[in-house]
């Protein structure tokens, strides 16, 4: 399933000290034991889909519909496993507001610590966050962007924007493999609704537009801009939302590079929304190829939530989970895995 409706509103205040130590530990825990049973792969599978990664949220204990299950999850995760990256070949990169802005220079940091090479893992991360904002516009602003990555290359990205209107959050999840950047990328988006009127250039339905547009963005800029200030007002992309003064200096960077595709042409600095509204406007008025405006948008109550709801945190039952996983850890390091085995029994008959 690539998409799902789950209300994420804006809560204030922050997790407790004492709490966000526990969610850390759990954490560890958990990343500890699916890194040992399926792998850093497997472990990147689970991330990637929304509502794993929710429970994932739930089961650390942390309020189940609000916004900043998202930012406290990846903080606990990545803070968790601070000390273990290396030793399990796990990495976490990337945060919240400017620590999202440092992704790229983290990743190269902790690549270098494996000789990975981290060229194409930071394209897959600015890519990752290049279409989430500028080729998906739904009205959610990216505020956070977290990078997972392995010592063989693969990763995983989860990031999450705010609608300033109604101020719900809407999360993103990317996974590495066979994936196109700008056709049907994301292993799945979590939203509290189906907005009506967005641009979506990453859907197979914008196929053509895409190739539209990246020959538009071929065209000189003078004839491009010519063709805007003609252009009627009666379009979902209206031209209103668009000034081609402040469009010129894009136009001609994106002239001079001559992108190829339109991946190509996302990829260049500075083509941003307005660029790329500019262009899928003239795309669908001059050759008929409009773009897709259509939307591309259980849980475990282990141990309450910060805000006390569905019931406060059971820090007892919580310091028992974590004393569970850490003995089976230990046990299995041990050669002993008669605790994780019995664990594995536990979840099958759950199900």
């Amino acid at each position: 399933m690539k998409t799902g409706t789950i209300n994420l509103p804006l809560h204030g205040g922050k997790a407790p000290a004492w709490l966000f130590k526990k969610m850390k530990k759990l954490a560890r825990c958990i990343t500890i034991c699916i890194v040992e049973e399926e792998g850093t792969k497997g472990f990147l599978n689970k991330i990637s889909s929304p509502l794993w990664f929710q429970s994932l949220g739930c089961i650390l204990g942390f309020d189940w519909h609000s916004s900043g299950l998202t930012t406290v999850a990846c903080a606990a995760l990545k803070e968790g496993i601070k000390e273990e990256e290396r030793k399990l070949g796990l990495f976490v990169a990337g945060g919240k507001g400017a620590h999202s802005r440092k992704t790229p220079v983290e990743i190269k940091e902790k690549a270098s610590l494996i000789n990975t090479q981290f060229e194409q893992l930071v394209y897959a991360s600015r890519m990752s966050a290049k279409v989430d904002s500028s080729a998906v516009q739904d009205g959610y602003q990216i505020y956070q962007h977290m990078f997972f990555f392995t010592h063989d290359g693969n990763w995983a990205v989860i990031q999450q924007g705010m609608n300033p209107v109604n101020r719900y959050a809407r999360r993103y999840h990317w996974l590495s493999g066979d994936i196109d950047f700008v056709c049907e990328p994301h292993s799945g988006i979590i939203s509290p609704t189906f907005e009506d009127k967005i641009l979506n250039l990453v859907s197979k339905k914008s196929g053509d537009a895409r190739t539209k547009i990246s020959e538009l963005a071929k065209e000189h800029p003078d004839k491009t801009e010519r063709e805007l200030l003609t252009l009627p007002e009666r379009h979902p992309i209206l031209t209103s939302d668009i000034n081609p003064k402040k469009l010129h200096k894009i136009f001609i960077q994106a002239y001079e590079r001559a992108p190829q595709n339109f991946e190509e042409l996302l990829a260049i600095r500075g083509v941003g929304p307005k660029t790329l509204r500019a262009l899928a406007l003239l795309s669908e008025l001059l050759y008929g190829t409009a773009p897709d405006f259509t939307d591309p948008a259980r849980f475990s109550y282990a141990h309450g939530g910060k805000d006390g709801y569905p019931y406060p945190v059971d820090r007892e039952g919580y310091e028992k989970t974590i004393s569970i996983l850490e003995r089976a850890i230990k046990s299995a390091k041990l050669g002993r895995n008669e605790e994780l085995s019995t664990l594995k029994k536990l979840y099958k008959f759950s199900i």
